[in-house]
């Protein structure tokens, strides 16, 4: 196989993409493209790259099949700068080879994120682990923004003032809360990646991954445009339905009325709504 050199991914390694407040995502380095993923699909007859239609329907019945081998011939090396609290959400796919900044040897940076007013929301009431859509009145947003500027500047002042007086960096850092940045190289393949960017783009991941789950998406479309587009039609906007949500689809469309219980009814119409 020859090695794959993508124009558009050669034109942006290195760029540094913002994120939130302090953050990016840079691409350091890509092995692989569409082209290397044809072409592991098609050694074990001996044909390599056909026409863009063919690669292209290849590619797409690979993702619809759930043939996934082809794809981990694919890797992707990021370096990524985010809140930890994003970071320990990250790390739960475990597929990834991860070097984190260590805040036993270095000084850690005294960059802190803080959400904008818009992204400041109330405790959602039929969800333990998301947001409310209601909007936060004007008066409470500044006081969230005093209360955390004020809780840092506390923080940070001490964190320096046990460095200076020689106490070890491991031990100094401890206090530091869960907005501090935090930096990494974290390499996967694009099969693990698509699985990653499925869960992390979805409406009800937290919103701060999704912001840098969308811009490694736009990242990976430069270096694999067709492999993207499919798992945008199969996986991110794509539906998996269980055989009795099938069952309830052939009813409905033969004019049967949906069969399920009213809750298992409502968790159907929202996927094909959504």
């Amino acid at each position: 196989m020859a090695h794959c050199v993508v124009k558009e991914a050669e034109a942006i390694l290195d760029k540094e993409y913002p994120v939130l407040d302090h953050g990016f995502v840079r691409l350091v380095d890509y092995l692989g493209s569409d082209q290397r993923i044809v072409q592991a699909a098609r050694v074990s007859y001996g044909e390599g790259t056909k026409t863009y239609r063919q690669d292209k329907g290849l590619i797409n019945y690979l993702m619809r099949n759930d043939h996934t081998s082809p794809f981990e011939q694919v890797n992707f090396t990021f370096h990524i700068k985010m809140p930890i609290f994003v970071a320990r959400q990250w790390i739960r796919h475990r597929t990834a080879k991860v070097n984190e900044i260590s805040g036993r040897y270095s000084v850690m940076k005294d960059e802190y994120y803080t959400p904008q007013q818009d992204k400041i929301n109330f405790q959602s009431e039929d969800n333990k682990q998301g947001r409310s859509t209601e909007e936060v009145p004007q008066e409470t947003c500044s006081e969230v923004y005093r209360l955390l500027t004020e809780e840092r500047r506390h923080i940070t002042e001490n964190y320096h003032k046990l460095l200076d007086l020689g106490i070890a960096r491991e031990i100094s850092r401890i206090d530091l809360p869960l907005s501090t940045y935090t930096e990494w190289y974290w390499q996967m393949d694009l099969h693990n990646l698509f699985h990653f960017l499925a869960l992390r783009l979805d409406a009800h991941a937290q919103y701060e991954i999704r912001a840098y789950g969308e811009i490694i998406l736009e990242i990976v479309r430069k270096v694999c445009p067709i492999a993207t587009e499919a798992f945008e039609d199969n996986m991110r906007f794509g539906k998996r339905f269980s055989q009795s949500e099938v069952q309830a689809i052939k009813a409905m469309i033969n004019g049967e009325g949906n069969p399920l219980s009213s809750r298992a009814a409502e968790i159907l119409m929202e996927k094909l709504n959504s």
